[in-house]
This record gives C-alpha cells, sequence and structure tokens, in this order.
C-alpha cells in the first residue's frame, strides 16, 4: 500500500520558536501526514497564501511590521484567496476574535490556551467549513448548466473591469452574444436538446477565449464576454472568428442520433469609445446585437464611433 501524499499547511509567523513549537504539534497530529510550510515575513506570507496550494493557513497576528495578520487576511480576502486560515495570537480580547472572523477567518486559537488536539480540531474544522463555502461560492457565481459564470457574477467582474479601466485608461471591450433562433431548437426538439446546445456553444466559446477574458451566461441563450485590453476592429475579429468556428461546428447529439447547426449573433461595444458610463456601455452592446439580428443574423456588429471619453 503506498503513503498517502502530505496535506500542506502554512505558517505564517515571524518566531521561528513558534514555528517549531507548532511543527511538533502537527507531527502528532493523527490525520497526518502533514507538510509545513513556513513564512516569516508579511510579503512573502501573503504571497505564498495567495499561491492557493495550502490546505489550511495558521496566521499568527503580531508580524513584527506596520502591517499585521489582521491586514495579510483582508488583502487575501481582497485578492479572492479563499484558502481557510486559522487566527493564532496572543490577545485574548474578543473584539480582536469577532475582528478576525468578519475579516476572513475560520477560527480563532489564543496561543496560551490550544492544545494538540484542539489544533488538530481546529484544522479539521477550518478545511470543512472551507469546502462548504466553495460550494456555496460555487453555486452563487457559476451557471450550473453551461459552468460559466453566471449573471450575478458577471455583473461583478464587469464592474471591476470599468474601475480598472477608468484608473488605468485600458481598453476593454464587452460582446453580448445570442443563439440564434433558439427558441426554434426547443420548440422543435424539445428543451433537453436546447440545453445541449447551450452546453455545445458553452464549451465552444469557453475553449477558444483568453485566458484573462471573462466570459458567461448572460440568461437564457444569450453570452457576454468581456476582453481586456484590445480594441474594437480587434474585438470584432476575434468574435467574428468564434462566430465562424460555431457555424462550422454543429452539436452533435449521438444518443438522439440529432445534429443541430447553431448560430449566434454578436454586438460588440468599446470603453472608451462607446460609453461614459457602464450602463452605456452594456446599452451598447444590446444595440449592436440586435442590429446584427436585423440585418439576418449569424453576424457580428459594433457600435458607432460616439467618442464618449467623459469617464476617462
Amino acid at each position: 500500500m503506498t503513503d498517502k501524499p502530505a496535506k500542506k499547511i502554512l505558517l505564517i509567523d515571524d518566531e521561528e520558536s513558534g514555528h517549531d513549537l507548532l511543527l511538533l504539534k502537527i507531527k502528532a497530529f493523527v490525520s497526518g501526514p502533514w507538510e509545513v510550510d513556513w513564512a516569516n515575513t508579511y510579503n512573502s506570507g501573503l504571497k505564498k497564501l495567495c499561491t492557493g496550494r495550502y490546505a489550511v493557513c495558521l496566521l499568527d497576528n503580531q508580524l513584527r511590521e506596520e502591517r499585521d495578520g489582521l491586514s495579510l487576511l483582508r488583502e487575501a480576502r481582497a485578492m479572492h484567496n479563499y484558502t481557510p486560515v486559522i487566527f493564532m495570537t496572543g490577545d485574548a480580547r474578543q473584539e480582536l476574535d469577532e475582528e478576525a472572523l468578519e475579516a476572513g477567518a475560520m477560527d480563532f486559537l489564543v496561543k496560551s490556551e490550544y492544545t494538540t488536539q484542539l489544533l488538530e480540531r481546529s484544522v479539521r474544522y477550518a478545511i470543512k467549513m472551507g469546502q462548504m463555502l466553495d460550494q456555496l461560492r460555487q453555486q452563487a457565481t457559476y451557471d450550473e448548466l453551461t459552468k460559466l459564470n453566471n449573471r450575478r457574477e458577471f455583473d461583478r467582474l464587469l464592474a471591476d473591469e470599468w474601475q480598472r479601466s477608468v484608473r488605468f485608461k485600458h481598453p476593454f471591450a464587452l460582446v453580448i452574444l445570442d443563439i440564434d433562433f433558439f427558441k426554434k431548437v426547443n420548440d422543435t426538439h424539445g428543451h433537453p436538446v436546447g440545453d445541449e446546445v447551450l452546453r455545445h456553444v458553452s464549451s465552444l466559446l469557453a475553449g477558444q477565449v483568453r485566458i484573462v477574458d471573462k466570459l458567461a451566461r448572460y440568461g437564457g441563450e444569450e453570452f457576454a464576454l468581456i476582453m481586456v485590453e484590445i480594441s474594437r476592429s480587434e474585438a470584432r475579429d476575434v468574435v467574428d472568428r468564434l462566430r465562424a468556428l460555431l457555424a462550422e461546428t454543429p452539436c452533435v447529439i449521438p444518443e438522439k442520433n440529432l445534429t443541430v447547426e447553431v448560430t449566434l449573433s454578436a454586438g460588440v461595444a468599446t470603453m472608451p469609445e462607446d460609453a461614459a458610463s457602464m450602463e452605456e456601455l452594456i446599452k451598447a452592446a444590446d444595440e449592436a446585437l440586435y442590429t446584427a439580428k436585423r440585418l439576418g443574423r449569424n453576424r457580428v456588429v459594433t457600435t458607432k464611433n460616439r467618442a464618449l471619453h467623459a469617464a476617462w
């Protein structure tokens, strides 16, 4: 029988003695083996934590720097790192306990009070709670059918990108895509086939867009795409290649001996040329999509250059 691979714990603590003591306790865990990685500064700890490689992090509040463990935890959460964190301190004040939990810690341990058994229980609890919260985040941010970002998450991503664009003067494109004659697919073949078509389109789009771009199911048979650091003409060319690829790649459903031809229409709007607000950008992309539909579908239309630079 092969040995079980070691699970990884990150310890962020500037005291070598604290590291040695915790290492002895962790080696005594009955749930091992555990591998401990140590960071003794704020910056190195944050960098390691944000790799997402650890099952749990033990975080000391006192780091002998201007920034403490609470600041590190808040910064990690702001960077969307959700590694379970157990906050450890010699300060037993209830206010600090509440602050740590509010910042995103899974548990709060006072150094003078915990035993090996209590520490191991806290680690198990933190990992279990982290798994449950991950599942809730998945349900809250991803569309169950297509596994893409859902509308709520896309709205958040778009707001973030808008703010980044305004701050750093970086262009980006918003694309809204719609499957042509999707109602006819449902009416002719039934909703299960419609679901297969949605999965087919989602998979094709997700497999072709850049990692830095954000794709979502926008609602029904509509999809939305944020394309960063890109001009209007470049965005149009990329989306037109996606359109052409989909037109050449029908949805095949072997169990029903069925092949469904699928096309889509798309509207492209860009920041800052087409809008002075996020709402105007969405409206511009929508209007371009409606134009594509009116012109016969299976095409990509961009907005007119209205040269709105108010946001910049």
